[in-house]
C-alpha cells in the first residue's frame, strides 16, 4: 500500500530536456506577420488622412470692406436702352462684381418706391449670386426712393468694424419718393464714414420701353431722364464718384473702375503650395501587405 502512495498516479510528457535545445528562425517570425498587418492597418488611415506639407509666406495688411449693392427695381428699368434691359445688365454686371471680390461683405438693398433689404453683409457669395438672380421689377411698391434706398444700406452698414464702408447705389430715375431726401441720406452716410458711388444708368434722350396692350407687348419711347446733379451731390458729400453708363459695356466698365478704386485699399502678398504626401505610406502598407503574404506562404506555411 505504501509503495502504491509514492508512485504517480497520472504520468504526464515533460519538455524541460528540450529547454536548452537551439530555436529555429521560424520562433522569431512567428508573431511578424500580426505586427506587419497592425502596421499596414495604420498606413492606411493615415493615407485617407492625405497628409499635405504646405510652403506659404505672406506679408500682408488687409483692410477689410463691406459693400452694399443698392439697386433701383422701379418698373422703368425695365427699358430696353441696355440689353436684354436695364435690370438685367445690371444683375450681370453686379454678378461680375461679387465674383471678383471673394474676400468682402457684401450686401443688396433694393428700392423702388419703398426699399428693403434682400441680403445682408455676408461673405456667402454663392448665396448672394442667387438672390441676385432673384431680383425683378414689380416686387415692392413703384417709384424712386433714392433716399430710402442709401438710408438702408446705411443701417446695415453703420455698425460695421471694417476700415471701408462703400455703398454702390444704382437708378434710371429722379427720387420722388420716401420720406428721406437723397442729400439728407448722404449726409448720414457721411457721418458714419460710409462712401457712396452713384451711377446713372440709361441711354441719351429717349429708350424703348415695353408696354402690355392685351396680350401682346408694344413698345413706346419714354424719356430717359436721370437726375446727374443730385447723383453727383451724393457722391461728393461722401467722397465717392458718380457715373453715368448709357451701354452694357458701359456699365461694366463703371463697375470695373469701382471694383479698382477699391482694391487699391488692400494690400495683400501671399504665397501658398500644397503638396499631398500620402503616396510613400501607401507605398509601405503595399510592401507590408505583400511581405506579410510571402511569409504565410513561404517561411510560416503550415503543413496540412
Amino acid at each position: 500500500m505504501k509503495r502504491k502512495r509514492n508512485e504517480a498516479t497520472i504520468q504526464i510528457s515533460d519538455a524541460r530536456v528540450y529547454a536548452h535545445t537551439p530555436k529555429s528562425y521560424k520562433n522569431y517570425l512567428l508573431h511578424v506577420p500580426f505586427i506587419l498587418r497592425i502596421i499596414a492597418l495604420i498606413l492606411v488611415i493615415i493615407v485617407l488622412a492625405r497628409p499635405q506639407t504646405t510652403n506659404n509666406w505672406q506679408q500682408s495688411e488687409i483692410e477689410g470692406i463691406d459693400i452694399m449693392l443698392a439697386i433701383d427695381v422701379s418698373t422703368s428699368m425695365l427699358a430696353e436702352d441696355l440689353k436684354p434691359n436695364r435690370l438685367e445688365a445690371a444683375k450681370e454686371v453686379a454678378a461680375e462684381f461679387v465674383n471678383g471680390r471673394p474676400s468682402d461683405n457684401i450686401g443688396i438693398t433694393l428700392f423702388a418706391g419703398e426699399s428693403f433689404t434682400q441680403c445682408p453683409l455676408t461673405v456667402d457669395h454663392a448665396v448672394l449670386l442667387n438672390l441676385i438672380k432673384d431680383i425683378k421689377c414689380g416686387i415692392i411698391e413703384d417709384g424712386t426712393a433714392v433716399g430710402m434706398g442709401i438710408a438702408n444700406a446705411i443701417t446695415r452698414l453703420k455698425d460695421s468694424k471694417a476700415k471701408s464702408k462703400v455703398i454702390i447705389l444704382l437708378t434710371d430715375g429722379t427720387n420722388n419718393r420716401g420720406d428721406i431726401s437723397p442729400l439728407t441720406a448722404a449726409e448720414m452716410a457721411k457721418s458714419f464714414g460710409i462712401r457712396v458711388y452713384t451711377i446713372g444708368v440709361g441711354t441719351n434722350g429717349t429708350a424703348p420701353y415695353p408696354y402690355p396692350v392685351g396680350g401682346t407687348v408694344q413698345y413706346i419711347n419714354v424719356p430717359v431722364e436721370i437726375d446727374e446733379k443730385t447723383l453727383t451731390q451724393i457722391a461728393g458729400i461722401t467722397e465717392g464718384n458718380y457715373f453715368r453708363a448709357t451701354s452694357n459695356s458701359k456699365l461694366k466698365e463703371v463697375y470695373e473702375e469701382i471694383d479698382k478704386l477699391e482694391k487699391t485699399k488692400l494690400n495683400v502678398k501671399q504665397y501658398s503650395k500644397r503638396q499631398e504626401e500620402y503616396q510613400l505610406f501607401a507605398l509601405a502598407a503595399f510592401f507590408c501587405v505583400l511581405l506579410e503574404i510571402l511569409l504565410r506562404n513561404s517561411v510560416l506555411k503550415k503543413i496540412p
